[in-house]
């Protein structure tokens, strides 16, 4: 087959897989939650309630697409666009088995974290765009949790280069092919996993919308599919996070018996399924007991678990 054409239907595919699954992580996390919670959930539209998505959809198309008096038009429109985007672009470097991926980038994991950087103006411009008090709150309680925790993430993932010595995500699952990187990295992957809650601004970390404190956050102004897409936005990004983990510290499509692709594919939603399991769990802190924790503790931790790995290749070798 002819590899531009290769690559198109390999991007097809990523696309739909992912909206399809933005979709249905709608009804698997209500259905999960209600299950945590001893209630039904939906069970009235489709057979178990797997058509809520469908549902959903047609709500936020039919809904008026209404834009507050005073907000700044443009930007108010694009900010739902720029969380989309940026986390479509996030899955395109991760390889799905071997010889699959879109990009294969050698500094893979600066195109994360740079696109994962990004998804931080979807928030803080439709806070402000919004002009609306409770909005720009949110806003800035987002602005404040990403640029504490793009720290932590950043500094949690050197172990794994060191180990690998590559930014690139296929040879860093190719390094794994004896021991997963979750065991020497285990202090790596706790702290790159909470600062994945933080980025995703999943509960407990779900500052900027909390809304027994500041309504919907960000985007209480917004409706229709500019609702929608914040929507959409948040699952693709629960998706992203949960495949980096895999991929960085669990030897992404590593396994026997199974394919690649579907032991990538179990990894994945084994991930998604805990992270929403954690909204059911656990509480939410006070926003300044999230930013001292993470500055007084999980920075530390980062920066002992980085010197402590580099200490220990380099006595290696030699």
């Amino acid at each position: 087959m002819n590899p531009a054409i290769q690559s198109l239907l390999l991007i097809q595919g990523v696309l739909v897989g992912l909206l399809t699954l933005a979709g249905l992580l709608v009804w698997i996390e209500r259905r999960l939650l209600a299950l945590w919670q001893d209630r039904l959930g939906p069970n009235r539209c489709g057979p178990f309630g797997i058509l809520i998505f469908v549902a959903d959809g047609i709500k936020m198309i039919t809904k008026e697409d209404w834009i507050p008096p005073g907000a700044d038009k443009p930007v108010f429109i694009l900010a739902p666009a720029i969380i989309v985007i940026t986390a479509l672009l996030s899955f395109t470097i991760i390889p799905l088995a071997p010889g699959i991926a879109i990009l294969d980038l050698n500094i893979g994991i600066l195109f994360f974290l740079a696109l994962s950087s990004m998804g931080i103006y979807s928030t803080v411009l439709g806070g402000w765009a919004s002009n609306n008090k409770y909005s720009l709150l949110g806003g800035l309680r987002m602005s404040a949790q990403m640029f504490s925790y793009e720290v932590f993430m950043g500094l949690s993932l050197m172990g794994v280069v060191i180990l690998s010595g590559s930014l690139n995500l296929r040879e860093i699952v190719e390094a794994q092919s004896g021991m997963w990187f979750v065991l020497p990295q285990f202090a790596g992957f706790l702290i790159f996993m909470v600062a994945g809650l933080a980025e995703t601004h999943r509960l407990p970390f779900d500052m900027p919308e909390a809304e027994s404190e500041l309504i919907a956050g960000f985007h209480t102004e917004y409706s229709s599919m500019k609702f929608g897409m914040f929507f959409v936005g948040e699952y693709v990004g629960l998706t992203v996070i949960s495949a980096i983990i895999v991929t960085l510290f669990f030897g992404g499509w590593q396994g026997p018996f199974l394919p690649p692709f579907v032991w990538f594919a179990l990894k994945t939603l084994f991930f998604i399924l805990f992270f929403i399991l954690l909204r059911a769990a656990l509480p939410r802190p006070r926003f300044d007991q999230l930013l001292a924790w993470g500055w007084k503790f999980i920075l530390p931790l980062a920066l002992l678990n980085l010197v402590v790995t580099g200490a220990i290749v380099l006595a290696r070798a030699g």
